[in-house]
């Protein structure tokens, strides 16, 4: 058995002295583990960074056994982001939550277009809200997809600034009024697609992880990766520097 492609690394652990077990994201085949010998050796082990882009072959005997990968690097992402701490911590905690919340070779070609856009835009304006329409598309990719189209009570489109926890339905600002003690917060450029500061992208996280954390962690007692959570400490110590 044997295919190759282009692929995301999202995690790589060491497996003995020198090889690793690293796990891509393929458009193809998914989520996808496989060996690399010598994976960890000084001459290989930029290749398989959390966020580069590689080209592969996974080659294995039979198709459910875990294979080997040999591959190149295509794009060093992950050595882009190094000297921006916010752009290095977005890119560990997309890579970490994807590796934590996909199912294995099961393919999701949109979510993979999604990481490739995310990656590409890191150091750019307005790349974490291209983070937070990848976790909206994690979500809906795992079945879990919010309706944030229209309000859930009266059908109008217009001042949604809640999302029920219950249904993932957006919410208008009249319909939640009695309720918005119980509500979810709905940043504007979710509900409106416009621009976005960095307390809208917390909200937008906070949306997205009360989701992702109910609905793909929890029933798999999982906890939502620290690798997350450590994006969202950096993105809120970057915005108190950046306000004073």
């Amino acid at each position: 058995m044997e295919w190759s492609e282009d692929g995301i690394v999202l995690a790589a652990r060491l497996h003995g002295e020198s090889a690793l077990v690293v796990s891509l994201l393929t458009s193809g085949h998914g989520r996808h583990a496989g060996l690399v010998y010598g994976g960890a050796s000084t001459r290989q082990r930029s290749v398989w960074q959390p966020g580069n882009r590689v080209g592969v072959e996974w080659r294995a005997r039979l198709a459910d056994h875990l294979g080997n990968f040999k591959g190149e690097l295509v794009t060093a992402h992950a050595a882009r982001a190094l000297d921006d701490p916010l752009a290095l911590a977005g890119l560990l905690a997309a890579c970490a939550t994807l590796d934590a919340a996909l199912p294995e070779r099961e393919p999701h070609p949109a979510l993979f277009e999604g990481v490739s856009a995310l990656l590409g835009a890191l150091g750019h304006d307005g790349w974490p809200v291209i983070y937070v329409h990848l976790e909206l598309g994690l979500l809906q990719e795992l079945g879990f997809g919010l309706d944030l189209e229209k309000c859930a009570v009266s059908g109008v489109t217009e001042d949604l600034i809640y999302v029920s926890p219950r249904t993932g339905r957006a919410v208008s600002r009249e319909a939640g009024e009695a309720y918005k003690d119980k509500l979810l917060a709905l940043p504007a450029f979710l509900a409106a697609r416009g621009w976005a500061d960095t307390s809208d992208v917390l909200t937008g996280l906070e949306l997205t992880g009360y989701f992702l954390e109910r609905h793909v962690f929890w029933p798999h007692n999982k906890p939502l990766p620290p690798a997350r959570s450590r994006f969202i400490e950096t993105l809120q110590r970057l915005s108190t520097t950046d306000s004073g």
